[in-house]
This record gives structure tokens, sequence and C-alpha cells, in this order.
């Protein structure tokens, strides 16, 4: 804070670094001076633009199977994410778009990927369409919960619906523990699964 404050007196008057006293090595050592002397930058639409959250590399349990993958990298600076997961029996990628800034509290998202599923014996697999809805609760991988609705294979004899529910909450800055719940509603049978793991943000 006192960084921006004196990024605002230094651009409002040519002179006001003079008048202040300040050492040349608090300017050096502060980015934010620096960037302030060159160009005001446009805050408000910076937090509109900026990730309300933060990609994450997971590993966890989920119906006594190991789960690893990774949720929302982002591609370039674009609103598009992927994410991609391995479990013995469900395993797949999917490509994201969130249709509002990214720096949003409530966002909405097609999905669109492939989706390998084994249940009763049975291999489904194909297409997976549907749409995730992100509720940020604290910005910057903080808090958040996600519901996701997608269909795999649709249209055809093996549509297999799954409904996910994810909330992640941060221990430290770097790492969430995060808990699924998920609905399957499959030709072979209806299965509810729990997961849990940890998630590490770069």
């Amino acid at each position: 804070m006192k960084a921006l404050i004196l990024g605002f007196l230094l651009i409002g008057s040519p002179g006001c670094a003079a008048e202040l006293d300040l050492d040349p090595k608090v300017i050096q050592n502060s980015p934010v001076l620096q960037r302030w002397q060159k160009q005001i930058p446009n805050v408000t639409e910076e937090i509109k633009t900026d990730p309300s959250f933060r990609t994450r590399y997971r590993i966890g349990y989920a119906s006594s199977e190991l789960n690893v993958g990774i949720e929302d990298l982002r591609i370039d600076r674009t609103n598009f994410t992927t994410s991609a997961n391995y479990q013995a029996s469900n395993w797949g990628a999917d490509l994201h778009y969130y249709v509002r800034p990214l720096g949003s509290y409530v966002n909405i998202a097609p999905v669109v990927g492939y989706r390998h599923l084994e249940t009763q014996g049975q291999t489904i697999d194909g297409a997976n369409l549907g749409i995730r809805a992100l509720f940020v609760l604290s910005r910057g991988g903080g808090a958040d919960i996600s519901l996701t609705q997608s269909w795999v294979a649709p249209f055809s004899a093996n549509q297999t619906g799954i409904t996910t529910l994810s909330i992640g909450y941060a221990l430290t800055h770097n790492l969430r523990l995060s808990t699924d719940f998920q609905k399957r509603n499959s030709p072979v049978q209806k299965e509810n699964r729990i997961g849990i793991g940890l998630e590490w943000m770069p």
C-alpha cells in the first residue's frame, strides 16, 4: 500500500520524488514504483483480467484409487484453460472457456473433452460435453467451489451423466486441500463417489 501511495505522489508531481527525499534505492527495489513512473496502470481492468483462481496440480484418492491431475492450466493469456486427470477407472482431459473475465468471483465455462470410464466391467468412452460453474470465495486460490455437469458419449446408448461438486481450501500460499463429490448416472448403474486430495499451486 505504501508503494502505491508513493507511486501516486511520484506521478502526480515531477518534483515530488525530490520533495519526499526518497532514497534512490527505494525506487530501484520497488517494481511498483518503477512501473508507475513509466505509466499509470488501469487497476480496475487488471483486477478483472487477473485470474481469481490458479493452476492446481492434484494428487489424492477417490473410491480407493489414486488420482493425479492438473486443473485450470491457462492457455497463454486467453480465457481458455485445460484440465486432465488419471485414475484407473476414470481418465481424460477437458478444455474450458470462461465466458466472464477471469477475475470474476462467479464464472461459467462450457466443457469439451474426452473421457474414459470403467463401470461394472463395462467400458464407456467418448466425447465429454458439459458446463462448469465456478464460485470464488477467496481470490488467488484461497477458497472456491465448482459445480460441473457433463455427459460422456452423449447421444449414444452409453451416454453417462457426471455431476461433480469440488471444494478447495488453501492451507498455505501454495498448498490446498480439495474434496470432490461425484455422481454418475450410466446405463449400467448409478453411483456416488467421494475423493479427497492435495493441490499444489505454483
